[in-house]
C-alpha cells in the first residue's frame, strides 16, 4: 500500500523535496499569527517577553492578573513584592476576555504590552476568570488585592451557588494553586487578607501579603480618571 501511495504521489510530479515544502507553507498558512491563534481560541495562551510572543511558552510560577490599563507604579511594586515572597519570578496575566466586557482587539493588546519593560513577563489568555486561570496553569500562584479576594470567595460571583463556589475552590486547592492577597484601601480602612470570610477548610489557598512588605494606594482607574480630568 505504501509503495502504491508513494506512486500516485509522485505521478503528480511532485519529488519528496517539494512535498516538504509545501506541507511546511501549508502548515503557516493554517496557523497564522499568534494573536490570531489566540483570539480565535485555537491556543491556550501566549508569552510575551523581550518584544517577542511564544506559543504556550513557560509560565512564571506566579502570576499578577489585570487589565493594565494602564500599567502603573502599583503593579510593578506589587509584583517585587510576591517574588521576594515566593522566591521566584511573577509574571503579569492579560486576558482577552472579560466577564462584561467586549474582547480586546489586536490593536489595544499590542497597546498594552508597549508599557513592558523587556525583561517582564507577560502571558495573554482568554482565561476571565479565576477558576479558568487556575486550570490553565495548576501549581501558580496568583497575586490579588484584597477587592479581588472577597469575591474569590463570594457565592453570588459563582451564580448565588454557594456548593459551586465550594468545588471550584477545592479544585483549585487540590491543582496546587494558591492566592497571594494584598491589602487594598477601602472607605479609608486598609483591608487585608483578616477582612475576607475564606470557608473553613480553605485557608491554605490563601497567603497574605502585609501592609509592610506591599502598599500602594493609586489605582488604573484612578489614572484614568486624573488624565481624562
Amino acid at each position: 500500500f505504501f509503495k502504491q501511495k508513494t506512486a500516485y504521489e509522485l505521478s503528480l510530479g511532485l519529488v519528496g523535496s517539494e512535498m516538504c515544502i509545501r506541507d511546511r507553507k501549508k502548515e503557516r498558512v493554517e496557523h497564522g499569527p499568534p494573536i490570531d491563534r489566540l483570539l480565535s481560541g485555537e491556543v491556550g495562551w501566549l508569552v510575551f517577553r523581550g518584544g517577542s510572543l511564544s506559543v504556550e511558552g513557560i509560565v512564571p510560577n506566579g502570576l499578577l492578573p489585570g487589565s493594565f490599563s494602564p500599567l502603573h507604579q502599583g503593579h510593578r511594586g506589587l509584583v517585587v513584592a510576591a517574588g521576594k515572597l515566593l522566591g521566584a519570578e511573577v509574571g503579569y496575566e492579560l486576558s482577552v476576555t472579560n466577564v462584561d466586557k467586549p474582547d480586546l482587539e489586536e490593536s489595544e493588546l499590542w497597546k498594552r504590552m508597549s508599557q513592558f519593560e523587556n525583561d517582564e513577563t507577560v502571558v495573554l489568555t482568554r482565561a476571565e476568570t479565576f477558576f479558568k486561570k487556575a486550570r490553565m496553569f495548576p501549581s501558580r500562584t496568583f497575586v490579588v488585592g484584597w477587592d479581588t479576594a472577597i469575591r474569590l470567595v463570594a457565592p453570588r460571583y459563582y451564580g448565588g451557588d454557594t456548593s459551586e463556589m465550594m468545588v471550584a475552590l477545592a479544585e483549585m486547592l487540590a491543582a496546587g494553586n494558591r492566592f497571594l492577597v494584598a491589602g487594598r484601601e477601602d472607605q479609608s480602612v486598609f483591608k487585608t487578607l483578616a477582612d475576607v470570610s475564606v470557608p473553613g477548610g480553605f485557608e491554605g489557598l490563601f497567603g497574605d501579603i502585609t501592609e509592610d512588605q506591599f502598599r500602594e494606594n493609586i489605582s488604573s482607574t484612578q489614572i484614568r480618571y486624573m488624565q481624562n480630568d
